[in-house]
C-alpha cells in the first residue's frame, strides 16, 4: 500500500461511523486481493496524526481565489517546513455550523433584524441530509436552544425562541456543569446584567463541536462585551482551537443602548472589537461589523462565499509527539494573496 493512501486511510478512518468499518475493510481487502495475490495484509492506520488545517485566500483585492493547487501553498510548524499529503479544493465535506447570539439587553433593539438574518443564512447554507447546525443563546446565562440537527423546521423554531433575558431560565441548560473549568454557577451575575461571552464559545467549542468530524463553524453575533464568565478570554479561544472550529464574530451594536447599571470595570472604547477580532484570527476566522454599508445580511453572505471556498490542507507533523501548542504558518507562492487560516493547534484532540 503506498505511503499516500496510508495518510488518506489515517485520515478518513476515524470519520467512518463505526458499523460502517466492517464493510469498507473487506471492499478494500478485495481490491486489494485482486490487483495482487502476494500483497501483505492491509494495515489500517486509524493512529496517524493528520493536522487539518482550513484557509481561504483572497487577493489583494479582496476577491476570493479559487483555482490554487496544493504546490502553490507553503505550510509551517513552528518555523519548519511540512508536507502537505492531503488536499481538497472547495471541500465537500459535512459542515456544522454553531450560532451564538448575544440576548443580553445591549442587543433589545437589533435581535430581530438578527433572527431574520439567521433564518436566511441557515436556510441557503445548510445542505440537505449533510451539513448540520446548532444554537445558543446567551446573556446572563447559557443556553442550548437548539442541539445539532439537519432538520430547517427545529433551526426555525428555535431561532423564533429568542428572547430577551428572564427569570425563566435555568443556567446552562442542557450543558454539563462539570465541564466547565471549577463549575458551578459564573461568578458576579452584575444584579441581572451580565454578558456570558467566553462562556458560551467555550460550552459551544468543548462540549458540542470538538468530537464531531468534517469542517466546523462557530458564528457568533455580539458586541463583544463580557462581564461574568467563569472562563477567560484565552480559554474561549484555546477550546475553539483544540476543537478544529473556525470562528466568525459578527459585531453588532446598538448606539442607542444605555445600560441601565454602572458595571465596576467597564471596559474601554473599543474593547469588544478586539476580543472578537482575537477569537477570529486566532481560528482562521474573520471579524465583519455591521453599518449601514455592510448590513448583517451582506455579512451572512460573506461568511456562506467563505464556507463554500475553502481549501483543506493535511500534514502530519515532522514531530508528533510532545505537547503544548504549535504555531501553523501558511501562505502561497503566487503575489499578493492574503491567507486566512488558523494560526496553530495543540496536539491531541485535534491532530487525528
Amino acid at each position: 500500500m503506498s505511503e499516500s493512501t496510508r495518510v488518506i486511510l489515517g485520515y478518513c478512518w476515524p470519520m467512518l461511523p463505526f458499523p460502517y468499518r466492517k464493510a469498507a475493510a473487506l471492499l478494500l481487502l478485495g481490491l486489494l486481493a485482486g490487483t495482487s495475490l502476494t500483497s501483505q495484509e492491509p494495515v489500517f492506520r486509524s493512529n496517524v496524526k493528520v493536522v487539518n488545517v482550513l484557509a481561504t485566500v483572497r487577493e489583494k483585492n479582496g476577491g476570493i481565489m479559487r483555482d490554487l493547487t496544493k504546490e502553490e501553498f507553503v505550510l509551517e510548524e513552528d518555523g519548519r517546513p511540512q508536507t502537505i499529503r492531503y488536499f481538497a479544493r472547495e471541500t465537500d465535506q459535512p459542515l456544522t455550523i454553531g450560532l451564538l447570539v448575544d440576548t443580553s439587553y445591549s442587543q433589545r433593539n437589533i435581535l430581530v433584524e438578527e433572527v431574520a438574518a439567521s433564518h436566511a443564512f441557515l436556510n441557503n447554507m445548510l445542505r440537505i441530509d449533510k451539513d448540520q447546525a446548532f444554537l445558543i443563546r446567551f446573556d446572563f446565562d447559557v443556553e442550548l436552544l437548539q442541539d445539532t440537527t439537519q432538520s430547517p423546521r427545529a433551526l426555525e423554531t428555535a431561532l423564533d425562541e429568542l428572547k430577551l433575558p428572564g427569570s425563566d431560565r435555568t443556567w446552562g441548560r442542557n450543558f454539563q456543569r462539570r465541564r466547565m473549568p471549577g463549575g458551578g454557577r459564573p461568578r458576579n451575575q452584575l444584579g441581572g446584567g451580565g454578558t456570558l461571552l467566553y462562556d458560551a464559545v467555550f460550552l459551544g467549542a468543548d462540549e458540542i463541536i470538538a468530537p464531531l468530524p468534517g469542517r466546523k463553524a462557530l458564528i457568533v453575533l455580539s458586541d463583544g462585551e463580557d462581564y461574568g464568565s467563569k472562563v477567560t478570554l484565552d480559554d474561549a479561544v484555546r477550546a475553539a482551537q483544540k476543537a478544529d472550529a473556525v470562528v466568525y464574530t459578527i459585531l453588532f451594536t446598538d448606539s442607542s443602548f444605555r445600560s441601565p447599571i454602572r458595571v465596576l470595570g467597564t471596559h474601554p472604547r473599543g474593547h469588544g472589537k478586539r476580543v472578537l477580532d482575537q477569537m477570529a484570527k486566532a481560528t482562521g476566522g474573520r471579524v465583519f461589523e455591521v453599518s449601514s454599508k455592510n448590513t448583517i445580511r451582506q455579512i451572512y453572505a460573506q461568511i456562506e462565499e467563505e464556507l463554500r471556498n475553502q481549501y483543506s490542507l493535511g500534514y502530519s507533523s515532522d514531530r508528533p509527539e510532545g505537547t503544548g501548542y504549535r504555531k501553523i504558518s501558511v501562505r502561497t507562492t503566487r503575489k499578493d494573496t492574503i491567507v486566512q487560516a488558523r494560526d496553530g493547534y495543540y496536539p491531541g484532540r485535534q491532530a487525528r
